[in-house]
């Protein structure tokens, strides 16, 4: 599954080149102009990388990168700080803010990708792993298989990138309107009851010959998937 990277950047010629080369780079990219835009959109979905600039209209990006910081949802997301500032005091506040990494404009656009990369390999290392496991289940991104307790589970394409998805954060509550985010993509628009359907199958699938079950329903929240 592609890293999903949220570009919060209001200068377009800067966003055209980033989203071209991060989507080259095989990210799933969505950009946003206005800072509050920003902070009203990771409330309702939290990406796997964020690149932030610090200044924008509305609210500014540092300001934003405390308020994230701040919000559990939010504490832990990887977040590279882009600035025209580069005194030594602005690159400490960026990351005292808490910020990851700090790139000073104009920068190269392969050192960005090489550190967001190093970034998601720190932080999140499950989305650059060949192989996820959770409990007794095991996830090939190379063969992209499923096994559980050594027996070949047979998945759909959507059905396998959900599964992707929820192993990548093992007992993490997800929405339906996260869940549709991350494994349909923001701009495909689709019934939320499309993801009961899709868990239905994949608990099914997840269950044959087997009495317990790694998804959990969570009532009036979503779901997560846990090792059992």
């Amino acid at each position: 599954m592609s890293p999903r990277l949220l570009i919060v950047e209001d200068e377009e010629s800067l966003v055209e080149l980033l989203r071209y080369n991060f989507e080259k780079a095989g990210y799933t990219v969505e950009t946003i102009a206005h800072g509050e835009h920003a902070e009203t959109r990771l409330k309702e979905t939290v990406p796997d990388l964020l690149l932030l600039d610090w200044m924008l209209p509305g609210l500014s990006g540092i300001e934003l990168c405390r308020r994230l910081r701040q919000a559990s949802a939010t504490r832990s997301l990887p977040m590279i700080l882009l600035t025209a500032r580069g005194e030594e005091a602005d690159r400490i506040r960026g990351l005292q803010m808490g910020a990851d990494d700090y790139v000073v404009k104009p920068f190269s656009v392969n050192e960005l990708l090489a550190r967001a990369a190093a970034l998601l390999r720190r932080l999140k290392p499950t989305l650059v792993a060949d192989v996820l496991r959770v409990g007794d289940i095991q996830l090939n991104r190379i063969a992209m298989s499923v096994l559980r307790g050594g027996d070949s589970i047979a998945l759909g394409p959507t059905d396998y990138r959900l599964l992707e998805f929820l192993m990548q954060s093992p007992g993490r509550v997800f929405s339906r309107v996260q869940l549709l985010d991350g494994v349909w993509g923001p701009d495909v628009y689709i019934d939320e009851r499309t993801v009961d359907v899709h868990i239905g199958r994949l608990r099914k699938a997840l269950l044959q010959g087997w009495s317990s079950d790694p998804i959990r329903t969570v009532r009036s929240a979503g779901y997560s998937f846990e090792a059992v």
